[in-house]
């Protein structure tokens, strides 16, 4: 798991703040599937991980229906909208030359939120959960299939060069 945090965190310093936000949007289902009995995430699981973890950051104004519709518009439609969200959109905000931050507000119908401090409030939640997590039955069996990074290889398949697999 922590080579995906990493990776969100690299990205975020990079600049790459589209493969940071839609990573980020990712974890709470990677949780939420991996402390489930079938192994499988949904909407309701996303929600509650989401309303568990991180939503008291952020003073109501993002809880986890909120970010599960922008996830699902983010990731399936490439938008900010989502016709059953609370608010118009959801506007991240990158860094920029003035150091100003704009964060956890509500602008007229929308939401802002800094791309910067929100991926990294979803892997901070994230480390914190796995820590306690990693330990449970459910969750052991569940990460025995979790996406893994070779960077030597997995034999028989490929060997000698990274793979994810």
């Amino acid at each position: 798991m922590q080579d995906i945090f990493q990776q969100i965190r690299d990205s975020n310093k990079a600049g790459f703040y589209y493969v940071a936000l839609i990573s980020a949007l990712a974890i709470p289902d990677i949780c939420a599937g991996l402390e489930s009995t079938n192994g499988e995430t949904s909407k309701n699981k996303y929600i509650s991980w989401f309303n568990t973890h991180i939503a008291p950051k952020y003073n109501n104004f993002l809880d986890g229906e909120t970010c599960y519709y922008f996830r699902c518009s983010m990731l399936h439609q490439g938008s900010t909208k989502h016709s059953k969200s609370r608010y118009t959109r959801i506007i991240f905000i990158e860094p920029n030359n003035h150091d100003l931050v704009l964060h956890n507000n509500i602008i007229n119908d929308a939401l802002n939120i800094d791309v910067r401090i929100f991926c990294e409030d979803i892997c901070l939640a994230a480390e914190r959960w796995w820590q306690a997590a990693s330990s449970q039955p459910i969750c052991k069996i569940n990460f025995s299939h979790f996406v893994t990074r070779y960077p030597k290889g997995l034999p028989p398949y490929i060997v000698g060069i990274p793979v994810i697999g």
